[in-house]
């Protein structure tokens, strides 16, 4: 594989972040219109729990897949394939009028991993010093995409119907492909020559390639980290249309506009304070410091009464995930060895993709039994036990030592 010189390595990453941001914004129109049709087809909190969960388990299956895929075969053929799988799910999307069609049209998601793809290349491209700060512009992505994709989806679906918005949606998808096809080199792994002796003699679907995974130090601590106090959080990110069309009473292009305010808050953490955080303070200090902000986050949650309170609360919120998030995932990319960031990728999205399975059920019971500030107080008491418990194995590390 021929080299990649610096000026090709910093276009590769302006590619990636324009893919990322493009591939977020039709997430974010997709989250504008499944809850509407959802209701439109007589959905009722527990069913559209079950729709959700039925996205996670399909991306559970599919991300450890997927990141080995992109592993052995690639950046290029992985997000070639996340981005056909895209434009096949709003096209069913658009095609849904059943409820049949609206839990078949989640099928192609197995396959719809960009962000961990993006992630893969970012980890590959960038210096060890500098991986969580580069990971955090595509939190920065992450952002613009939520803004755009959040007014975008709001205002096609209210003005233009669902369908239009799905078919826009596909559209995008598709410029996505041509960006990769026309742009993302076949591999972005400096090691690739070394390892593909071990690499060939592998399976995309090898379960003992995500058991050594674990293996390595410090691997299995983080994931148990990002499970226990990622649950919470998903689950109130997972029910939050169903919070913003049920007790704050939004229509579909107000709730726009709301997560694009929370896009904008994601935008300025990720872009101007993370990267300068990440600098200055070691990555252990700032993962406790997160999980010890979303306790606090979680008992706002519990006690705010009103969508003005929720604006403020929306702020730490956004920082302790946003931070939790990008140190995690630099702490296990950092884990493992440069030819298998793919594959960490796909493990850490497969995370995500587990407490999405559980968290919509969890969410619909909670909500429909203890009401919306349950989700806030089962935040608080977790990540206040979670904090409590690694800030007193961190004071004991020294003296062992």
């Amino acid at each position: 594989m021929e080299p990649l010189t610096a000026a090709k390595i910093q276009k590769t990453l302006y590619i990636v972040y324009i893919f990322a941001a493009l591939d977020i914004t039709l997430l974010f129109v997709q989250f504008s219109i499944t809850p509407y049709l959802a209701r439109r087809l007589g959905f009722d909190t527990l069913w559209f729990g079950y729709l959700q969960t039925t996205v996670g388990v399909i991306q559970l299956l599919g991300g450890p897949v997927f990141g080995r895929f992109a592993d052995l075969f690639g950046a290029r053929a992985a997000l070639s394939v996340c981005s056909m799988a895209s434009v096949v799910y709003f096209l069913l999307l658009a095609a849904a009028d059943s409820t049949i069609l609206l839990f078949l049209h989640k099928l192609p998601a197995v396959f719809m991993h960009a962000l961990p793809g993006a992630q893969m290349v970012v980890a590959d491209l960038s210096a060890s010093e500098k991986r969580a700060e580069a990971l955090a512009k595509l939190g920065l992505c992450f952002g613009i995409g939520m803004i755009t994709g959040s007014s975008l989806g709001g205002t096609l679906s209210t003005r233009y119907g669902e369908k239009f918005a799905a078919y826009v949606a596909a559209g995008g998808s598709l410029i996505n492909l041509l960006l990769v096809l026309k742009f993302i080199p076949k591999h972005t792994k400096k090691h690739n020559a070394v390892d593909s002796n071990r690499k060939e003699a592998g399976s995309v679907f090898s379960l003992r390639e995500i058991v050594r995974l674990m293996k390595f130090p410090g691997v299995a601590k983080t994931f148990t980290v990002k499970i226990i106090s990622g649950l919470p959080s998903v689950v109130f990110q997972v029910m939050f249309s169903i919070i913003a069309m049920n007790v704050f009473q939004l229509k579909a292009e107000q709730n726009g506009y709301l997560m694009a305010y929370m896009g904008v808050v994601q935008m300025v953490i990720q872009g101007a304070v993370i990267g300068r955080l990440t600098s200055r303070y070691p990555e252990n200090s700032l993962l406790l410091f997160s999980i010890g902000l979303s306790s606090f986050v979680g008992l706002a949650q519990a006690l705010m009464a009103s969508m003005f309170q929720f604006c403020f609360v929306v702020v730490p919120m956004m920082f302790s995930l946003s931070v939790f998030n990008v140190i995690t995932d630099s702490m296990l990319t950092k884990s493992v060895p440069a030819s298998d960031t793919g594959t960490m990728m796909g493990l850490c999205a497969s995370v995500q993709s587990l407490l999405r399975t559980f968290g919509p059920t969890i969410g619909g019971f909670l909500y429909e039994t203890y009401g919306v500030s349950s989700f806030g107080y089962i935040q608080f008491t977790i990540n206040a036990t979670l904090f409590i418990l690694l800030f007193m194995s961190r004071r004991k590390t020294p003296i062992n030592k």
